[in-house]
């Protein structure tokens, strides 16, 4: 009864054990796989799978998510023979388990030297201006060269990127008194072009304050020349009124023309800035005969009677004789 037992739960523990090498569970973003007697049989994808116990065994584990690779620091002479220090960093992911596992024996350091290498052909076939400048075209090269080179091994090289470029010390100080000299360069450039465009500005400036001035002279003379045409007209029809006056009879149009003109002769002698005093030998007698004369006929244009005929003309007073003068002259009686 106790070796009944006994050989129950030997065979309880031989089931156990069975089911336990059976079954295997792969987590997600892994694939393993199954080797047979030490050959390649098939992978097992993420999810619980079963195999042949003491047949089958689980050869290589792999993580099927994209993964990174630190590049470090490497020396790398230039086309223009300037040293320079590069890192940078690979991203890479594992399309076929079997393939990257028994196409290379390891994966990550052969992909890490295969970055390394092709960083060096590259730039170095580069100028270190172009080098500094075209990160993008050194990125997008590399990627193309490594990705081709680890297609065979099941492996998706998704992108490399150049961290960092270091020119040595001498390099940047003159790479600096360059860019400075070269920024002086287009400040003068700039100032230059300011002070050209000021100077154009300023002549338009000036150009356009000489039309301005002479269009406003132009103007100014036409309204001088239109004044003093009305001015013309004007006179030539007074002249013309005061004509046909004479024409018919009237010596009030005479006095009239006469003693206007004698006024403003005189009012024009009187107002000039060199007189200060005016002595003349005026004739009284004559002035108050023109003032008489704007007075006739200022009487006939406002005078009359209600027929609305013409008045007629006072009768001349009898001019009484003046008495000699101290010099004979007559004296004029009012």
């Amino acid at each position: 009864m106790l070796g009944f037992n006994v050989f129950v739960i030997f065979l309880l523990v031989l089931f156990i054990s069975i089911i336990i090498a059976g079954v295997k569970v792969v987590p997600q973003g892994w694939n393993y796989t199954v080797e047979r007697f030490g050959r390649y049989t098939r992978t097992l994808h993420p999810g619980l799978t079963l195999i042949i116990p003491f047949i089958d065994r689980i050869g290589r584990k792999l993580n099927m998510m994209e993964q990174v690779i630190e590049v470090p620091s490497q020396e790398v002479i230039t086309k223009d023979n300037a040293m320079v220090r590069v890192d940078g960093i690979a991203f890479y992911q594992v399309l076929d388990a079997a393939q990257a596992s028994y196409e290379v024996s390891n994966l990550q350091l052969a992909i890490l030297n295969l970055t390394m290498t092709n960083i060096r052909t590259v730039m170095g076939s580069m100028d270190l201006d172009k080098l500094l400048s075209e990160r993008d075209e050194i990125n997008h090269r590399l990627l193309k060269v490594v990705d081709d080179a680890t297609h065979s091994w099941g492996v998706k090289v998704t992108r490399i990127e150049i961290k960092d470029i270091e020119p040595p010390r001498d390099l940047v100080d003159s790479m600096a008194r360059q860019m400075k000299a070269e920024r002086d360069k287009r400040a003068a450039i700039l100032v230059a072009e300011g002070e050209r465009q000021s100077a154009i500005l300023t002549a338009e400036g000036a150009k356009q304050a000489v039309i301005l001035a002479a269009e406003g002279r132009r103007e100014a003379a036409y309204r001088d020349a239109e004044a003093r045409e009305r001015s013309a007209e004007a006179e030539a029809k007074a002249t013309q009124m005061v004509s046909e006056a004479i024409s018919k009879g009237s010596v009030q149009a005479i006095n009239y023309f006469v003693a206007n003109n004698y006024v403003g002769a005189l009012k024009a002698l009187a107002e000039a800035k060199n007189q200060k005093v005016m002595i003349l030998p005026i004739e009284a007698s004559s002035v108050i005969g023109a003032i008489a004369g704007i007075g006739e006929i200022a009487r006939e244009a406002f005078g009359g009677n209600s027929g609305g005929e013409q008045a007629a003309p006072p009768a001349a007073q009898p001019r009484a004789a003046a008495p000699a003068g101290p010099r004979g002259g007559s004296v004029p009686s009012v």
